[in-house]
């Protein structure tokens, strides 16, 4: 049978995927087809912000673990990266933070980005923001992606802040204004009580139009090369392998660790690695695959001396009502995305932007991996990592069975400064733990416990508790160096028709949370494959 034939064929439902398909589709004559491995975004916790407790394991990912960590005791540390429309949009903390202008200039002025500089990158990040509460030259209100405040923090939410406030730093209204530094509750990617990830508001808006087509339970096989050309993808869905080709242009959007492991089973990559696993090589770009870049987030998790946390509505009569206030009136705790306050902050003062973010969780337990408090007590929790990492790590093929996960090795903690920030951000997190808003409720600290004192116990602390932030980026890195595999425009070297669109993209890690950056990415995608400069 014939393949089917579109102009642009996406690969990957995620959030960067949802935003081309909304923008390709733009064009009327442009036929786009977006291919989603996992399933629609229908179940209702999705849409709950409350509902990102819930959403770090189960169905809705791929369920991968990373290869044993040398530098965490060997430790195989679960990875959760989204299965279903809208990926890590739609099972993120909803947390909207974008890093700060020399980020950007970072990528442009040392790594060979060019086009990427701050005041380039900017006007995408507005076009896609939809913030309901700021404005002015920082802040766009008209676009897809809702932003909002959170109508009601908690309890908890507010003495973090005051807190923070104690131990010296300020109070911030909004990280992504004129400065990061301090401590306040973050934006969140909502919209009147709910979760507005990219396939609700970017996708979800323009499922009518008849020249977009999208498909869920895709498994993509390969990008298919002809003559140095990508000319569509072959995939199975319900059981039955199929084919589509693209007559402008394949478009890979499967993320950090999805979009890496497409490409070598389409015969893109490090060659050697290729041929051990049977494939034949398209073409050798060594770069693909590496420069895994990840923050490691470390936790403490304290109990409270009465129940002040979210953790109270794990009694099912507490759970009944707020779900009942949620359904009647669109308000209460189910509004809350649990990681409500936050900050950025110095392990190094004379460090010319933050080199540490926090997230407070007004809960224990509450993601999976990440310790608890004694049953029947309610806790709080802080995480806190190093924003710009050095450590560098990899994905790589299992097999050439596309149904079989890759190797994941982020190598956290490879570098040593990285372990050196890394202490400074529990110690830091301990100290505001400690300071009176929050002290004052606190009955015992249990992780890290009293016997945590020496360099050496933070050391094993941190090796023992950390964990990813989900925030993997930089594995098909852009750049014009050998290691770069796609150029500025995001065209994958030496291929034709071929570009890749997601946060793999990134030279490097930005310092904060990456959701709005891989939007940004997806935005400024769109107008480079129209030819929209």
């Amino acid at each position: 049978m014939a393949a089917q034939g579109y102009d642009y064929v996406i690969v990957g439902g995620g959030a960067a995927g949802c935003v081309l398909a909304n923008r390709l589709s733009e064009d009327d004559s442009a036929r786009v087809l977006l291919l989603e491995a996992g399933g629609k975004d229908s179940h209702p916790l999705i849409h709950m912000p409350v509902g990102f407790a819930k959403m770090t394991s189960g169905p809705h990912t791929w369920g991968l673990t990373t290869a044993p960590q040398k530098h965490l005791f060997n430790r195989e540390i679960p990875y959760v990266q989204a299965r279903v429309l809208g990926g890590g949009s739609s099972i993120n903390a909803e947390v909207y933070t974008r890093g700060v202008p020399a980020d950007f200039d970072r990528w442009a002025g040392e790594e060979g980005a060019e086009g990427w500089h701050w005041d380039e990158v900017k006007r995408y990040f507005l076009r896609s923001e939809g913030n309901t509460i700021l404005s002015g030259e920082l802040h766009g209100t008209d676009g897809p992606l809702g932003v909002s405040n959170l109508p009601d923090p908690q309890p908890m939410t507010r003495a973090f802040v005051q807190s923070c406030q104690e131990y010296g730093m300020p109070y911030n209204p909004d990280f992504n204004g004129a400065v990061q530094a301090g401590a306040g509750v973050y934006q969140t990617t909502t919209r009147n009580g709910r979760r507005c990830s990219a396939a609700v508001g970017y996708l979800r808006p323009v499922l009518s139009r008849p020249n977009l087509t999208v498909e869920t339970g895709c498994l993509v096989r390969r990008v298919v090369i002809e003559n140095g050309r990508a000319t569509g993808v072959e995939y199975a869905q319900a059981g039955k392998e199929r084919s589509v080709r693209a007559a402008q242009e394949v478009v890979v959007t499967s993320g950090a660790i999805g979009s890496p492991k497409l490409m070598m089973l389409s015969g893109l990559g490090p060659a050697a690695h290729l041929r051990e696993h049977g494939i034949e090589v398209q073409r050798d770009l060594p770069g693909v695959g590496e420069n895994l870049q990840d923050h490691f987030g470390i936790d403490i998790v304290a109990e409270l001396t009465g129940h002040y946390s979210l953790d109270k509505y794990n009694k099912p009569h507490r759970m009944l009502w707020a779900g009942l206030q949620y359904l009647l009136f669109g308000t209460g705790p189910v509004t809350s995305n649990v990681v409500e306050g936050g900050a950025f902050w110095y392990s190094d003062p004379a460090a010319p932007h933050p080199d540490l973010q926090f997230h407070f969780l007004a809960g224990a337990g509450a993601e999976a991996g990440v310790p608890s408090v004694p049953e029947g007590s309610s806790g709080i929790t802080l995480n806190s990592y190093t924003l710009r990492p050095r450590s560098r790590g990899t994905v790589r093929l299992r097999s050439g069975d596309a149904g079989d996960l890759p190797v994941v090795d982020p190598n956290f903690l490879g570098h040593p400064d990285d372990l050196k920030t890394s202490i400074d951000g529990v110690k830091i997190s301990r100290e505001i733990f400690s300071r009176h808003s929050l002290g004052k409720v606190i009955r015992k600290v249990h992780f890290p416990d009293a016997s945590v004192r020496s360099e050496a116990d933070y050391e094993a602390y941190a090796r023992r508790y950390g964990r990813t932030s989900y925030h993997p980026t930089c594995t098909c890195k852009m750049g014009i160096d050998a290691m770069a595999v796609v150029d500025p425009q995001l065209r994958v070297r030496g291929v034709d028709g071929l570009r890749i669109c997601d946060s793999s993209v990134m030279p490097s890690l930005i310092g904060s949370n990456t959701n709005a950056a891989t939007i940004m990415i997806a935005e400024k995608a769109s107008d480079l494959i129209r030819g929209n400069r």
